[in-house]
């Protein structure tokens, strides 16, 4: 079928070989096994667009489309999104739950549908899918993810199916159900679903949407990059926080900012990303501090930060490699830490973070106390859902 797609976009490509793959079917990873990534004519760009040119009219982070794949609009599949805000918290170090001195600010995706940051590249995702003519889609969840694609796959009228842990939270589930998905409890961790999903998908047919097994979940989180751009005025701050379980929203990001500056819309350097997971759960972190570029399976994991509860993320070479091009490094916190970071900032700045938000508060916190943050600097935590989902009978 033809496909029309943005007429920026010059191909895909595999993360790890740099094969090359025409921008016109549907896929999910390259023949070596690895993500694909899109593509751009980014010196077209550059020539065509300046940040005046973005389209206004469109909800919330299609505002970006021009830097997006998607190229039929008139059908867009939208559940309302915005711009998230940022949040500054207090500066005084007598009031500030970081005690710090820092210009810190909280990028709260727990404003998006479904209340997580899920929506953006699962709204990306969906799309795509209508483009390329799915109809049943699939994923492995630890609730937020599958929340967002079964909305917005009940909103596109497609078919979905989603295997949780079974200790995911009733909320994301019940959510799920009552969108229409097909949900399924499974006895292991979310890359054990993610083998359930793939059998199923294997067997009849459907497209796994599994976090980087298709292209376009990381364009939707490249929007948070290029969101906090514009909100800074093409300035970025000097750190970013970010709870990194699979890993998009940080490659997404790091994608955005080196897109941006090849386009001259930003200039100066580009802040250095710090990858956040929790002490019973990283995998990542462990890779960093060994100088690998590939994170062995974290055996027994478990936190409170179910949603960086990922113990092998397949796009591990990735998550490493931007944490170092950008000069940053890869830090865990104990839960204990996460649970006071969450009160703190509730009780002291009048903002419930999710746990996993509350996680890069700890962990920016911690790299005050250990010298790795100077006093002063700026840094954004992402919240990546609200808070008000992790409220229910079983907390």
């Amino acid at each position: 079928m033809a496909v029309a797609f943005n007429a920026f976009v010059s191909h895909l490509e595999c993360s790890e070989t740099g094969e090359q793959y025409p921008a016109n079917q549907a896929y999910n990873l390259s023949k070596a096994g690895y993500p694909l990534l899109v593509r751009y004519d980014l010196k077209a760009l550059k020539d065509a667009l300046k940040p005046r040119t973005l389209s206004p009219e469109l909800p919330g982070f299609w505002r970006y489309s021009k830097l997006l794949p998607l190229g039929q609009l008139e059908q867009l599949v939208s559940l309302g999104e915005i711009c998230t805000p940022l949040i500054q918290l207090p500066i005084d170090a007598a009031s500030s739950p970081i005690e710090s001195g820092s210009r810190v600010w909280i990028k709260d995706e727990g404003a998006l549908p479904t209340g997580s940051f899920k929506a953006r590249g699962v709204s990306l995702a969906v799309n795509m899918a209508k483009q390329l003519g799915i109809q049943k889609m699939a994923i492995p969840t630890n609730g937020n993810a599958g929340a967002a694609l079964a909305a917005y796959g009940a909103r596109a009228g497609l078919e979905i199916l989603c295997y949780c842990p079974r200790d995911t939270p009733l909320i994301n589930v019940e959510e799920m159900r009552r969108y229409g998905a097909e949900v399924h409890l499974h006895d292991g961790l979310i890359h054990e679903c993610g083998a359930e999903v793939q059998a199923r998908c294997d067997a009849e047919g459907w497209f796994n949407t599994s976090t980087l097994r298709e292209p376009y979940r990381i364009e939707g989180k490249k929007t948070m990059g290029l969101e906090l751009a514009e909100q800074f005025d093409w300035q970025l701050p000097d750190y970013i926080f970010y709870p990194t379980g699979g890993g998009t929203g940080l490659i997404g990001m790091w994608k955005a900012f080196k897109e941006l500056k090849a386009m001259g819309w930003i200039s100066g350097d580009l802040p250095k990303m710090i990858c956040v997971q929790a002490e019973g759960c990283a995998p990542l972190v462990r890779a960093f501090e060994r100088g690998e570029r590939r994170a062995d399976v974290w055996e027994n994991a478990e936190t409170v930060a179910t949603g960086i509860r990922v113990p092998k993320a397949l796009g591990d070479f990735l998550v490493l490699d931007a944490v170092r091009e950008s000069g940053g490094y890869a830090l865990s916190v104990t839960d204990e830490a996460i649970c006071n970071a969450q009160h703190d900032i509730a009780t002291k700045a009048g903002f419930l973070m999710c746990p996993e938000g509350a996680a890069t508060a700890a962990a920016l916190k911690q790299s005050l106390s250990e010298g790795l943050v100077e006093p002063g600097a700026s840094a954004v935590l992402f919240n990546c859902a609200t808070g008000l989902k992790y409220l229910g009978p079983e907390s």
